[in-house]
């Protein structure tokens, strides 16, 4: 079995990007992956992703207002 690798994140305060990954930002308003993909998919949850090609980015400022 692999061991698994722990992931660090920046504080969300702290955070100097205008947009982050889907693991960043599922971390910082503690809700799965999955989650922000199905947000994304239907386009029915609290924040709106940025598509960036086949990735989704979601905007920091908008993530510290949710949290």
């Amino acid at each position: 079995m692999a061991a698994k690798t722990e992931q660090r994140f920046t504080p969300l305060e702290l955070e100097t990007r205008p947009t982050t990954d889907t693991a960043s930002a599922s971390f910082y308003l503690r809700k799965a992956p999955q989650t922000l993909r199905i947000w994304a998919c239907k386009e029915n949850g609290p924040i709106r992703p940025i598509r960036v090609g086949a990735n989704l980015h979601w905007n920091v400022a908008a993530l510290s207002n949710e949290v």
